[in-house]
């Protein structure tokens, strides 16, 4: 089955610690139209902290879904190439997300 390339959208998405286990988490930067809190599953390797620091930013094409009316949560699919965003780059893409709202 293809992917329907529609459904992704262009999401800034950083690498926290989880504060009960201590594992890199992915989760959406704030200020867009996801929650912070919202789960992201994608690539296991921008959890690995021996690739990437905590706190690093990526750049992800990612969709909202559910599993089987599950909790909704971000997809993005392992094999899309990896966008890591430097501090200034995330304020660009975070403030030219907030000048497209309605």
């Amino acid at each position: 089955m293809a992917r329907d390339t529609w459904a992704y959208r262009e999401v800034a998405v950083h690498s926290v610690p989880d504060p009960r286990t201590g594992k890199l988490r992915i989760h959406p930067m704030p200020g867009q139209a996801y929650a912070p809190s919202l789960r992201v599953q994608c690539a296991r390797a921008l959890s690995d902290p021996g690739q990437y620091p905590p706190g690093t930013r990526f750049l992800l094409n990612a969709k909202l879904t559910d599993r089987l009316g599950g909790q909704p949560f971000l997809f993005a699919w392992h094999g899309d190439p990896v966008h890591v965003l430097s501090a200034a780059q995330a304020r660009k893409f975070l403030a030219a997300f907030r000048r497209g709202r309605i």
